[in-house]
């Protein structure tokens, strides 16, 4: 399995309120506190559940217990736990500071990186849950035109995993209510079908795919190397970087990987498919075009996230994105597009649950688009944790909405 998916972020200036329902709600921005920069894709989890922060830094947090506090983390800064009152009523801009590494002595052997990212391997079923588990989880694709969107489906989704020692194939997504908004202009409409959609966390869970990337005979298409370690949440990481050391018959990847010091665990992957090869990279990118129209893929980038909680590692976040051109046979200039799907896991707090039946899943030959309904509800979301859309997203939402 060699295809990928897309997926974007956003993230943080906090307020904290009190539905009549009995729903907390924080809202903030969160900043580096070295360069004032806002932080995209920040963790925020309390009350059991868990946001990242959009591209402008942005998040709100949804949760039936009375919040005391709230922890923020975000890669190379230190964790900051926030300290919450119900009687706030101003915005909170949460300043995160930039992590101090001390790497323990016992550790700096991970000089050989190849020998690392094996012993990372060989100790997956240890560091990853070991029995099945159900989570709820957020989902959003958005595709774009120029500079403009034309397409923007969500959902709230369950997802079912099985224990990490055991093979994936009873692994299940499923929709639990969702919308779509597609720009009624013709010239706006795009039937090029790239990979993606929701069953991302399945194709793109690293640890539990390694047919994809974590296995003998990829490792040995690439030259790792080590690089300075980091820091995730309050945890140090070794850095493993990766790029081809020889040609082969699609497309591969550059980028790191990163491992937790203490457990050897898999965290984080930020992988870019090489371009250099355009049949190759297309193979990798594009599902169905029209006849006529000649696909050039420019990138695609993936992110996969996993999150540390009581001695357990567990997927947590996963983006991926893609930007092409597509030209018309007669036409003078190609069109740019871009398209982007991510999925956060909400519900940290994940208990056992009862597999998703094939018949409830979403299948990957499936589209999003066509198994959710138009927008209609402005309250749709209601008490629900979700990605908050960036201020040009909103935008862009209202003004396809006054052209249905």
């Amino acid at each position: 399995m060699r295809r990928v998916s897309t997926i974007i972020l956003f993230v943080v200036l906090a307020i904290i309120s009190v539905s009549a329902q009995g729903v907390m709600q924080v809202s903030g921005t969160v900043v580096s506190n070295a360069t004032g920069q806002v932080l995209a894709g920040a963790s925020v989890t309390g009350g059991g559940h868990t946001v990242v922060t959009n591209d402008d830094g942005y998040f709100v947090l949804k949760t039936d217990v009375e919040l005391m506090n709230i922890t923020v983390s975000h890669v190379g800064f230190r964790a900051q736990r926030v300290r919450l009152s119900a009687q706030q009523d101003e915005p909170l801009r949460i300043k995160l500071k930039p992590a101090t590494i001390q790497l323990k002595e016992v550790l700096v052997m991970a000089g050989n990186a190849r020998e690392l990212v094996a012993t990372a391997i060989s100790k997956i079923p240890k560091n990853y849950s070991q029995q099945p588990e159900l989570f709820h989880c957020f989902y959003r694709e958005t595709a774009q035109k120029r500079q403009h969107y034309i397409m923007v489906a969500e959902g709230v989704v369950d997802m079912y995993k099985t224990a990490y020692d055991y093979d994936n194939n009873d692994d299940r997504v499923a929709i639990r209510k969702g919308r779509r908004l597609l720009s009624p202009r013709k010239s706006d409409t795009l039937t090029v079908k790239v990979t993606g959609g929701p069953v991302l966390p399945i194709q793109l869970d690293m640890v539990k795919q390694r047919d994809w990337l974590l296995n003998e005979e990829e490792l040995n298409c690439y030259h790792l190397e080590m690089e300075l370690p980091t820091t995730i949440g309050d945890r140090q990481q070794f850095v493993v970087s990766m790029r081809p050391r020889r040609k082969m018959p699609y497309a591969l990847y550059t980028g790191r990987l990163y491992i937790d010091q203490e457990t050897l665990a898999f965290t984080r992957a930020e992988l870019s498919l090489d371009m250099s090869d355009r049949h190759k990279a297309t193979e990798m990118m594009l599902v169905k075009k029209p006849l006529g129209v000649r696909f050039r893929p420019k990138e695609l980038s993936l992110l996969v996230d996993y999150r540390y909680e009581d001695g357990v590692t567990r997927i947590s976040y996963i983006r991926t994105f893609f930007r092409f051109n597509c030209d018309w046979r007669r036409r003078l200039f190609a069109t740019a597009f871009t398209a982007c799907c991510e999925m956060v896991v909400t519900d940290q707090n994940a208990t056992t649950g009862l597999p998703i039946r094939g018949r409830e899943s979403f299948d990957q030959r499936d589209a999003f688009y066509d198994k959710v309904d138009y927008f209609l509800d402005p309250i749709f979301w209601q008490d629900y944790n979700i990605i908050e859309p960036t201020v040009s997203l909103n935008r862009a939402i209202a003004r396809l909405m006054k052209r249905m």
